[in-house]
This record gives C-alpha cells, structure tokens and sequence, in this order.
C-alpha cells in the first residue's frame, strides 16, 4: 500500500464545540502542548480510495474520497469521479475504512481509586485516551469534579490540550445512602431544583440522577433541567423505570440491569437491589411486565445508554485481558484490577453474571426493534479496567455480540448519541458540511468489529490526531493522573 507522507503544515483552521455551537479557531490558537500529537493538520485534506461507512445504519461505500477544508467535510464521493482541489494533502487509504467519531454517552472522566468508594479525576489521560480511541464526544453522564471538567472542557476548545467534545454533566443528584463522600445528598426537592439552577447558570449542559434520589425530588430536578432547556438522564435504583418515564425523564443509564421495578422486594422512594439480580436473572424478558415498560419507555421518548462494557467486567474471565488496558494503568491500579477480577468467579454475588449479560444484551436489541432511542457509552468506574477509549471501542464489539450488526453498533455509538444531543447536524455521521471528526481504521469494522481497535488516525474538526501517540503519552498514568 502507497500512502504519502503526512505533512506537518499547519491548519487555517479548527473548528472547536463551545456550549454546543461551531466556532472557527486559528490553529496559532492550537498550543505546543497540542501540536505535538497532531500527525494531519493541512488547511486542506483528501482521503482517497477508502471505504466508508457513514454512521447512518447504510451500507459500507467501497473507493470513496473525503474532502475535508477549513475544519469540516467538504465532499464525500466516489474516487474514480471526486475532484480533489488543488494542493489539498492526499492520503492513499487503500485498505482503510473511516467511520465517524464516536459520541460516547456514558463516559466520566473519573477512575476508581482501588482503595475506598473513590474515584480519581483522570485530567491528564482520559482526554487523550477517549480522543485517541476514535471518540470526538463525549458526555460525562454525572461528575464528581464539575469545575474540573468545566474547565477542561474549555482548555480542550480553546486548543490548548487534546480531548474530545464534551457535554458535561452537573454533579450527581443523589439522595440519602449515597455510596461514596464525593456525592452531595439531596435533602428535599427544593434543594434539587437549587442544585440544578446553581449548575445551570455555571455552564454544565446535562444533569443526572441517582440511585437513592426520590420521586419528588427527580420530578423538581428535572422540571428544573427542562427550564433550562436541559436534559435528565438517570442511574437509578430507588425509582423503577416506568416511574421515572412518568416524570418526565429524558435518558435511563445501563438498561434492564439497574431497573427495580420487578423486584418483589421494591418499596417507594427506597433503593433496595438485594434481590434485584436474581429476580432478573429469572425475568422472562417476553412477559408482559417486560414489553409494557419497553413500550412505555419509547411512547415516552426516554433513550437508553447501554454501557456493556463496565458490564462485563463482572463475568468470571471477561473481557479478554487487554495488554493495551494494562499498559496505561498505574501499576497499583494494574494490581487493583487484577486482584478483583480474580475474585468476581468466587463471589456468589456475580453467579448469575454470564446469564445476566445475556439478558441485558436481548434487553437492548428489544428496545431498539421496537423503535426506542439506544446509545452506549463505556462507564469507566466498577472496579477498573474499563478506561477511555478502549472501553467505547470494546461496547461497539460487545453490541455486535449482543446481534446489532457492526454497521448498526457504529450507528448507536454515532447517529444515535448525536442525535439525543441535538447535535446531528454538526457530528455523528459522515457528509457535506459537517465537522470533520471521522476515525481512520486500518482493516474493516463493518466485516469484523474488532479492527475497530486498530485506529491510526483522529480527525477533530478536521485536525487529524495520532492515536498512538496519544496512548504513548499516558502509559502507566491511569489510576492517578
């Protein structure tokens, strides 16, 4: 394969997210700090003789060209016919397929410590690490840090660190019980419609409920959220997913596995999972019971994040060991997760784990054929080995695994997510006039989901990021930093 050599001429432009509209940014706005991983950054870049898929659900397109100028894509075509403009840097991709940037819906930017209920704020590696797995956006589906990811949100659009987009969410909106100290607990709904209002006004653009949080105090947050113009998605435990349709909810994390309502043991406004598990282990997922709240929640228009990835990490022996996993974590962190995973086949707790995961897949496909809003995201807490980028790259295998298509699993982890943040018109799929974040692949994904891990490059708003070099500059960084 001839590819030629990737120019190091600087960008006219680049095209940043800030409270979810399209600037233009000079790239002698891009610091040292940046530059240094950008491997594309021509004012001008054709991607020739690939194969595309585009992230709506079509098809691949085999010998396509992609124009990218100024930060957005220019032209998708055929290769025998597309015009390539003049001094444009060109890039023979023979054997390569792009796809759009991944929107990741579920990802923090946050690790578990190993020692308590605490989770680390990655800052310094999960930006690089979600950048460099082909996510161009993320949303960071409840935080523990908000200044934090506020203002590496805003380091990230004014250039001077490499990261995704980011919609960051407000702090977690929990109740009395909260697991760990890093979360507020809610002490009526006046202070859920404070909480929410103080957030609004300091710049995070989603909220997200917890476990313990009680119907009055989610039905005051999410008025409050949608005043704002706002969304409400949910972790929840205390409120079944039937209920929290009733309330107006816009988004349910992680899906059947986190739902209460069929738990015989369920009591009002009362987080209670000790038979959560086994009681949907036993679920028939063609009951009625069942399909009534599948229903429910697409008459309602209520989207579901499926985040398999954090999942599996509770089934004996999964997922498969991932040296590139190991290599970026802390060597304590490396132990922590290994120590645990160990010890997940023993614990009586997770017997039903391989069945459960099962359910939960069937779950997800059944809401989506039945018309309902599915998107995914990684969720790099539990107890580790879920970490940026490779995580979101692994809940696209794992949606294959569960029947999607692996055209279909791109168009979950794309078109969907975009489309929930009413941003699909800027990102999520491939054509005319949208930001260029498109991921080059070596191999393809649409035949074997698993080459989706062998991304050499990032395009953010047509700059185009060197993966490996990305993962380099964090080995050993996550748990800490």
């Amino acid at each position: 394969m001839r590819k030629t050599p990737l120019s190091v001429a600087m960008a006219l432009f680049l095209l940043v997210w800030a409270g979810g509209h399209a600037r233009a940014q000079s790239n002698s706005k891009i610091s040292p700090e940046v530059q240094k991983y950008v491997r594309v950054s021509a004012p001008v870049v054709a991607l020739t003789h690939v194969r595309v898929v585009d992230g709506t659900g079509a098809a691949p397109k085999e010998n396509q060209t992609i124009v990218i100028s100024g930060g957005t894509i220019e032209s998708v075509g055929d290769a025998g016919s597309a015009t390539v403009p003049s001094g444009a840097q060109i890039l023979d991709l023979n054997g390569y397929t792009v796809i759009p940037g991944l929107v990741g819906m579920h990802d923090h930017l946050v690790y578990p410590s190993g020692r308590m209920p605490i989770y680390n704020e990655m800052a310094y590696s999960f930006p690089k690490l979600y950048l460099a797995g082909g996510v161009t956006s993320i949303r960071t589906a409840g935080s523990l840090e908000p200044y934090t990811d506020l203002e590496l949100k805003q380091e990230i659009d004014g250039g001077k660190i490499p990261g995704p987009k980011t919609d960051v969410s407000g702090p977690y909106l929990e109740g009395v019980g909260a697991f760990t100290p890093q979360m507020h607990e809610l002490t009526g709904a006046d202070d859920a419609r404070r909480l929410v209002n103080y957030w609004a006004d300091e710049g995070v653009t989603s909220f997200k409920a917890y476990m313990h949080i009680t119907r009055a105090e989610l039905a005051a947050a999410v008025e409050t959220a949608h005043a704002h113009g706002l969304k409400m998605t949910g972790h929840l435990c205390s409120i079944g997913f039937r209920e929290a349709a009733g309330l107006g909810i816009d988004n349910l994390e992680h899906g059947l596995l986190v739902d209460t309502e069929f738990n015989p043991n369920k009591m009002p406004d009362k987080c209670d999972d000790s038979r959560t598990f086994a009681t949907l282990a036993k679920l028939d997922l063609e009951s009625a019971p069942v399909q009534d709240m599948i229903k429910d929640l697409v008459a309602h228009h209520v989207a579901v994040t499926s985040t398999l990835a954090v999942f599996e990490t509770f089934v004996n022996d999964r997922p498969p060991l991932d040296p590139r996993v190991l290599d970026v974590l802390l060597l304590q962190a490396q132990i922590d997760y290994l120590r645990v995973r160990a010890q997940v086949g023993k614990n009586p707790r997770f017997a039903d784990g391989p069945v459960l995961l099962k359910k939960e897949m069937d779950f997800e496909r059944m809401f989506a054929k039945a018309g309902g809003l599915l998107m995914a995201g990684e969720d790099p807490t539990g107890y580790g080995g879920v970490v940026a980028g490779f995580g979101d790259q692994r809940g696209l295998e794992l949606l294959v695994e569960a029947g999607f298509t692996p055209v279909e699993a791109m168009r979950i982890y794309s078109y969907n997510g975009a489309q929930f943040l009413g941003e699909l018109e800027r990102i999520g799929t491939i054509a005319h006039g949208k930001a260029a974040d498109v991921v080059v692949i070596h191999g393809d994904p649409s035949r074997n989901i698993a080459d989706v891990e062998k991304i050499e490059i990032v395009f953010k708003d047509g700059v185009g990021y060197d993966s490996e070099k990305l993962i380099q500059a964090v080995r050993g960084s996550v748990g800490l930093h």
